[in-house]
């Protein structure tokens, strides 16, 4: 995700220093070049050989360094940077860059980048809440410097409120938005994931095994790439993506009133749920017993068609829908396209055990309104989903 990317990660001295280890971990997993700057105080709390050990870098953090000016030095830090983050970001290297000053190597690198620069604030909630912080941010973040707010729980001084540095996860997430093109800015994607249940009485239910995987990874890249993305979930046990708007449903029925609600504000939509086809007719209000017949007979109902409906009802939005198939993938996906009145359709094999339901990868045919087509290969989900955003956006933008 970050690969070719070089991140300065900035550490000023706040007790949550310690995330940082942890968010320089997950900068080196995802691929980044990361360089640690820190300040005499942070260093109070981690040791630099923490951050040198796990991002296979020197620490710096001397201004006035021989040895370290020669090799890197704070301009070369500056100019070499992708994105700075500077997490935790206390009000003092806040108030240093929002006042011009640049006394130490943070401040100074701070200073000189023409990089994106993300603050992650952390601090006392009154701090925080200080009008004098809070006139500081917004100077900042008018001079084009982005922020992540921070949450609201128990402080390590002992207070309760909003100052707590965000989870490590959810500052590369905003870290990924920063360095991804941005060319679904203005867009909203109304994406819809995962199963759907039909019960059968309290304790039981017809479904399938799809776990959301895919919708999710849409979600979550339509998100860093600068989209608004409401995601319309069945029951699925993931993280919910960074930034997104999620609906929780559980039945088709809850699912089509969703979508059909939310379509208005949507200009695409990409239903990668795997919507039950059918649901029991009777819903029994107190748990089946077994009784002596051998067998038990189930009448059901068809459920609404989403797809079908939305291909009747949509004006400008780009319509985009999956079909996942066991047998003849491409002569069903393409039917469904047509009678679905789709733009694109996403077909996968789902009998294949690398590609299918509840796998982290996925092997895909994109199937097009005009009749052409294209196979990608095995790719992770997340990758599927930024190769199939790819292509949303230059339809929607054929031009740019």
């Amino acid at each position: 995700m970050l690969k070719e990317k070089t991140i300065v990660l900035g550490v000023s001295g706040g007790i949550a220093a310690y995330k940082a280890v942890e968010l320089l971990r997950l900068f080196v997993k995802a691929g980044a070049e990361v360089f640690v700057v820190m300040t005499k105080s942070a260093c109070e709390f981690v040791t630099p050989l923490t951050f040198q050990t796990l991002s296979g870098n020197p620490v710096h953090t001397e201004l006035f360094n021989l040895y370290q000016e020669r090799e890197i030095g704070h301009i070369s830090l500056a100019d070499r940077a992708d994105l700075v983050v500077v997490a935790p970001a206390t009000a003092n290297i806040i108030g240093k860059v929002a006042g011009g000053l640049a006394d130490d190597l943070l401040s100074t690198t701070l200073m000189a980048t023409k990089a994106p620069v993300l603050f992650v604030p952390a601090m006392n909630v009154n701090m925080y809440e200080n009008p004098l912080y809070r006139a500081n941010q917004e100077k900042l973040a008018g001079f084009g410097y982005h922020f992540l707010e921070p949450v609201t729980g128990y402080l390590a001084c002992g207070w309760e409120g909003k100052g707590k540095m965000p989870e490590p996860s959810a500052v590369l997430e905003q870290a990924l938005r920063l360095l991804s093109p941005q060319d679904l800015a203005g867009e909203t994607l109304l994406v819809t994931a995962g199963p759907t249940r039909e019960e059968l009485d309290p304790v039981r239910y017809l479904s399938n095994y799809s776990s959301g995987k895919m919708g999710y990874a849409i979600a979550r890249a339509a998100y860093q790439r600068g989209a608004r993305v409401i995601l319309v979930s069945g029951p699925a046990a993931l993280p919910v993506p960074c930034g997104v708007e999620l609906v929780k449903v559980v039945s088709a029925v809850q699912m089509r009133e969703t979508v059909m609600d939310r379509l208005a504000e949507a200009t695409v939509v990409i239903k990668s749920a795997a919507v039950a086809d059918y649901r029991p007719a009777v819903r029994c209000g107190q748990k089946i017993k077994k009784g002596p017949a051998e067998q038990l007979d189930l009448a059901l109902e068809k459920n609404p068609d989403i797809l079908a409906e939305l291909g009747e009802r949509k004006m400008t939005q780009l319509l985009v829908g999956f079909a996942a198939e066991t047998a003849d993938l491409v002569e069903n996906a393409r039917k469904k396209l047509e009678s679905k009145n789709l733009d694109l359709i996403v077909a996968n094999d789902v009998s294949r055990s690398d590609a299918g339901f509840d796998v982290d990868t996925n092997a895909v045919r994109l199937l097009y309104r005009d009749g052409s087509s294209e196979e990608l290969p095995l790719l992770s989900k997340s990758e599927v989903a930024w190769q199939l955003l790819d292509r949303i956006a230059r339809l929607r933008k054929p031009t740019a």
